[in-house]
């Protein structure tokens, strides 16, 4: 941002209206554009800079875009930031609260309200987008006529990228019910997400005056109001998570304050009388994500010294239940969730502890397969907690080299060995190249194996990491053979060493 002779901003010579907000460029304001972008702020000056010089080098061209930038009378030196900014660019509408309100939500929906866009979108203050984030949603919206599009999410930290909700960005998807997109309710933060703006004024859809999960409300309203939307694999946002912004909200959050939150969130979706078998989907979320992996996340969990609070909070959950009709576990995903369910209503919280203890610093966890299926073996666990189910595990079995290609054999057992997708590479450093090989498989029964074909040269030792990708988006990681046992007498884990020995050293520059 270059630097002007325009006036400088002074809090004093702000003039609110009788909502409590001054709006700069308000002129700017009704004047038709492709789509708004909603910023709320407060005392993001050390990353808000980068976020508008995302949307203002938009190829979809800054004249093209409603930017309502709302600061929640931010203490620090965002406020004169927004000012400078709106003074360089008229199409930036910056508007300054008079109070601060606690919360992302009011500023968000004083957004909303000025909105006159056909589309609208939020971006966070120390978010940014890709380049040509807004063209690719925009242009999706106007070929559908869908409610709501979602892209692929970056979280850039200190040591590089990961992709987030990989459900909601992993295959090109067009004008499909919501709904029938899996984990569709999970990763419910603002980033990468379009909608239409009429959509939000039909239903009365506004963020909910939560200091926490707001966001999650919101986009679940709109989700479940939303006839049809599409997904798409190109990056559209990226979140920052890099070791300065150690001080975000998120790093703050008390985690009985969330879960009160998550709360009321679980009440308005029992309010709305959904279906059942939507309601199951939506709820699920609440219940197995944020009342077990969540709350139970050793993190805090393992240091509490209070731990009758968190058993406590869980129970408030619980309670909520009672009028489903329904066993909310029959729903769960991840099967150490079932059992965490199961021994808490047994009373075993001795057994809780030490399990999130053991299943969040045990790396080298051991297996048995028993009638194809894995369990994890917990070592200090006796009856039926013993052996824990887990949905699919992945073995090597043999590989061969052949002239410039390596043929991988590998063994998958679980649930989903019928929706194998392929295996992955992907780049370290550049998570927008990877490459799907596809295999072929023999055999029958148990001893059903998969094989994929791989040129060698076309991957730089230890740039990709590789993977199996099932059931559309979910991604399997190989086990140790010699942590698995089998307990069929056609499998031995001896049957294995020959070939699986040799394959790890010739596979090794691949990892």
């Amino acid at each position: 941002m270059t630097k002007s002779n325009a006036p400088e901003f002074n809090e004093e010579n702000i003039r609110y209206n009788q909502h409590g907000y001054y709006v700069k460029n308000k002129e700017s304001l009704n004047r038709k554009k492709t789509v708004t972008v909603v910023t709320p702020v407060y005392n993001a000056s050390k990353f808000i800079s980068k976020t508008i010089d995302s949307v203002i080098s938009q190829s979809l061209h800054i004249e093209n875009i409603e930017f309502i930038l709302v600061d929640d009378h931010s203490t620090d030196s965002s406020r004169e930031i927004l000012w400078n900014y709106a003074e360089q660019h008229k199409d930036i509408v910056a508007v300054f609260l008079k109070d601060n309100t606690g919360s992302p939500a009011h500023p968000r929906n004083v957004g909303i309200d000025l909105a006159s866009s056909d589309f609208i979108c939020f971006l966070d203050a120390d978010d940014w987008l890709d380049p040509e984030a807004l063209e690719v949603l925009t242009s999706l919206l106007e070929e559908t006529g869908d409610d709501y599009v979602v892209g692929k999410t970056l979280k850039a930290t200190s040591t590089g990228y990961r992709i987030i909700g990989e459900h909601q960005s992993i295959v090109e998807r067009r004008s499909v019910p919501p709904c029938s997109i899996p984990n569709i309710f999970h990763h419910m933060g603002s980033n990468a997400k379009m909608m239409k703006r009429q959509l939000l004024i039909d239903h009365n859809i506004r963020f909910p005056h939560m200091k926490y999960a707001e966001d999650k409300q919101f986009y679940m309203d709109v989700i479940l109001h939303s006839n049809k939307a599409s997904t798409t694999r190109k990056a559209v946002s990226y979140l920052n998570r890099l070791d300065e912004n150690g001080e975000s909200l998120t790093n703050q959050t008390d985690i009985f304050e969330k879960m009160d939150t998550n709360l009321k969130v679980i009440e308005h979706i029992k309010q709305q009388k959904l279906p059942v078998e939507q309601e199951k989907i939506v709820l699920n979320r609440l219940y197995e994500f944020d009342f077990i992996t969540q709350l139970f996340d050793p993190a805090h969990f393992s240091q509490s010294t209070d731990k009758q609070a968190y058993y406590d909070k869980f129970q408030e959950a619980l309670d909520t239940a009672k009028d489903l009709g329904y066993d909310i576990s029959k729903n769960f995903f991840h099967p150490i969730c079932k059992v965490i369910y199961r021994l808490f209503l047994q009373g075993k919280y001795a057994s809780i502890e030490a399990l999130v203890e053991w299943n969040k610093h045990e790396k080298s966890k051991h297996y048995v397969i028993k009638n194809n299926l894995p369990y994890m073996v917990v070592p200090f666990f006796q009856g039926e907690f013993k052996h824990i189910r887990v949905p699919m595990l992945a073995l090597y079995k043999n590989e061969h080299l052949t002239g410039k290609r390596d043929s991988l054999e590998f063994q998958v057992f679980g649930d989903y060995t019928d929706e194998v997708n392929g295996l992955v590479f992907r780049n370290k450093t550049n998570l927008n190249e990877e490459y799907v090989f596809a295999f072929e498989v023999k055999g029958k029964g148990g001893d059903i194996s998969y094989t994929a074909s791989i040129p060698l040269k076309a991957f730089p030792a230890s740039n990709f990491t590789k993977f199996i990708r099932y059931n559309t988006f979910r991604k399997l990681e190989f086990t140790n053979y010699q942590n698995v046992r089998f307990e069929r007498n056609q499998y031995t884990a001896t049957s294995y060493v020959s070939s699986t020995a040799k394959s790890a050293s010739q596979f090794s520059s691949l990892k």
